[in-house]
């Protein structure tokens, strides 16, 4: 019987519906209500991503027997994936109540023990759910992007998803693995989309390893477009492909692109065939292999809207959510197979070629590597002035002995030849690098302006731009760092210190403001300073914020100079407040009370203040005014 229940779930994947009820009705010939049956087809049918269908089964095989626990566990699973929650959760507590030894189960309902504490972030459109520690930080820039993501590729595909999209960020990644797949350690993921819910991992659960949470966002966000299109019936290749392609068009540094290794394995080794690409997902030689498989996916969707145009894409999508298998599916918008390979084998090498199309790509002969020569293989790259080998190789020769004027010209060489570099030692990090010690600091900026814009986790280039900006009073150059930062990491407060800064100096103080509300959630941050800071800024906008702000400054700081004389300036009547302070004086600023009287002001000031306290003691007055 459970045969004929996996000859029902092929039958199905061809929609073939005449031989998936035939095959359904023979697994069911001897025993009616067996329910295996429903539960085995829908397990494999929620395997292939089609969770609706995969619940359907799980119900139907609940009707044949209520207390069935691993269907009803298995629609619990489907439920979670499909964005209804509340049955979902409820279905699970009922299997762990009745097997405490389900792992699944037991793992699920400790996991909603954790979420519980978490905070839940909404707008028209998506609902958010991140550690209540990580959404007061960067949840704002979440629904943001999300937002953004929904309004673009939405009116690109012609297609409304359905609202609201949940998207749940967690900040343990044991966590993320059983949200996901039931099980903690599930290493090397980002982001999972299962058409309506959306997993990710946040920063928080890869120290040391950078991602741009922004970039995987998108790329998820891309998922639930085209999941939803097709009713979860398009391939990995193909969602992957639309994914990163995406992700690529929408910021150059969130996505891939030809590098030296792709060339050599596209140019001698060959592409995987697209009739084989989902294969590739499957069963990959290595992690590159792997990582080449998202990257040729992405190219030949580059290709089919290039040769073909984006209206035939959209009608591929539509075929598949009419039923058709993807080969037929291509033939019927592209042609035949043989010719649609033949084509984007063609355009992968042309793009292959096409990189750094000024430089001699011919490796160094494997002899004059191995010998371990210095001097012979120093004299073939001279000899080689354009081989992008002997090239790397001068550069590197001259940084480890810090003859950083001669790094220069093999360097500037790469970087004009082979601009798409992103890499951690790319000839535009590196070039960076030599300026910075030659001392030529305008060089170095439009450097390091090159690498950042094709890498998409460099912290240390966005941290040293936003230095040589502050230098240079470019604050633009501050602030489009200070969030390229923030992108990648936004747990810590340096980037929000700039983003401040550069904000306040570019006449947006909505956004400074902003930045120095979320610098007071860092303990470290000398709470004191940021408090007055905020007064300053809401001061003429938001005055009795501003004052509080003021006055949290001061309990901290009783002899911050400034803090005091704006505190004054608050309190005086309209015709006092010409005080040289260096702080706002524009807008109504009304003192507190009906009196218009300076000793009536100071009335005040005193009932604000309490008592009066005796400020002796050793206290550091500054500008910080820390105790």
């Amino acid at each position: 019987a459970e045969a004929w229940a996996y000859r029902a779930v092929m039958a199905h994947l061809r929609n073939d519906v005449e031989a998936e009820t035939e095959a359904r009705k023979t697994a069911l010939a001897d025993w009616s209500n067996n329910p295996l049956i429903d539960h085995r087809i829908g397990q494999k049918l929620s395997q292939k991503y089609r969770f609706n269908e995969g619940a359907t089964h799980q119900r139907r095989a609940l009707a044949m027997n209520p207390d069935y626990l691993p269907a009803k566990s298995q629609l619990a699973s489907d439920l979670l994936r499909l964005g209804e929650d509340s049955e979902g959760w409820n279905l699970i507590q009922q299997v762990h109540e009745r097997d405490g030894y389900d792992v699944g189960a037991y793992n699920l309902v400790t996991l909603q023990d954790t979420m519980r504490k978490y905070s839940t972030l909404t707008n028209a459109h998506f609902t958010v759910r991140m550690h209540s520690n990580e959404a007061p930080l960067y949840g704002e820039r979440v629904l943001e992007l999300l937002t953004e993501a929904r309004r673009v590729l939405s009116e690109k595909y012609g297609m409304e998803p359905v609202d609201p999209t949940l998207v749940e960020i967690f900040s343990e990644q044991k966590d993320f693995g059983v949200r996901t797949f039931g099980m903690p350690e599930n290493p090397g993921y980002l982001g999972v989309c299962f058409g309506r819910v959306i997993t990710a991992n946040s920063p928080a659960t890869r120290p040391g390893r950078q991602v741009n949470w922004e970039g995987v966002l998108w790329h998820e966000f891309c998922h639930v477009i085209t999941l939803q299109a097709t009713g979860n019936k398009l391939p990995r290749w193909l969602s992957e492909g639309i994914s990163v392609y995406e992700e690529t068009l929408a910021n150059p540094a969130w996505g891939q692109w030809m590098n030296p290794r792709y060339r050599e394995l596209i140019l001698n080794e060959g592409l995987t065939p697209i009739g084989r690409l989902s294969a590739a997902f499957l069963t990959p030689r290595s992690d590159f292999h792997l990582q080449l498989a998202y990257f040729q996916s992405a190219l030949v969707v580059e290709h089919l809207v290039e040769a073909y145009g984006l209206e035939k894409l959209r009608g591929l999508l539509v075929d598949l959510r009419d039923g058709q298998l993807i080969h037929d599916a291509l033939e019927n918008q592209y042609g035949p197979a043989d010719k649609l390979e033949a084509a984007f084998e063609t355009f992968a090498k042309e793009k292959a070629m096409a990189l750094g199309a000024g430089l001699d790509w011919k490796r160094p002969d494997k002899k004059l590597t191995e010998s371990g020569k210095e001097t012979a293989l120093n004299d073939w790259a001279k000899s080689n002035p354009t081989n992008y080998w002997a090239l790397r190789h001068l550069a590197t020769a001259a940084i480890q002995k810090k003859d950083w004027a001669s790094a220069t010209m093999p360097l500037e060489t790469l970087a004009e030849l082979y601009t798409e570099q992103g890499e951690a030692d790319s000839a535009h990090r590196l070039l960076g690098r030599v300026y910075r010690e030659l001392g030529e600091y305008e060089k170095e900026t439009e450097a390091l302006e090159s690498h950042a814009y094709w890498a998409g986790d460099a912290l240390e280039t966005y941290q040293r731009l936003m230095e040589l900006g502050q230098n240079n009073g470019e604050w633009s150059r501050v602030l489009r760092n200070a969030q390229r930062y923030l992108a990648v990491n936004p747990l810590v407060a340096l980037p929000y210190r700039q983003l401040a800064d550069a904000a306040e100096q570019l006449g947006n103080l909505d956004l400074a403001i902003q930045a120095r509300q979320i610098l007071l959630l860092f303990p470290t941050q000398n709470p004191s300073e940021q408090h007055f800071q905020l007064a300053r800024l809401l001061l003429g906008k938001e005055e009795p914020l501003a004052k509080r702000h003021l006055l949290e400054a001061l309990a901290d700081a009783p002899r911050h100079q400034e803090g005091i004389q704006m505190l004054l300036t608050l309190h005086r009547p309209r015709a006092d407040l010409a005080l040289d302070t260096g702080t706002r004086t524009d807008g109504d600023l009304e003192p507190d009370g009906d009196s218009d009287s300076d000793s009536d002001s100071d009335s005040d000031l005193d009932s604000d203040m309490g008592p009066e306290v005796e400020l002796e003691g050793n206290f550091e007055v500054g500008s910080g005014g820390g105790r």
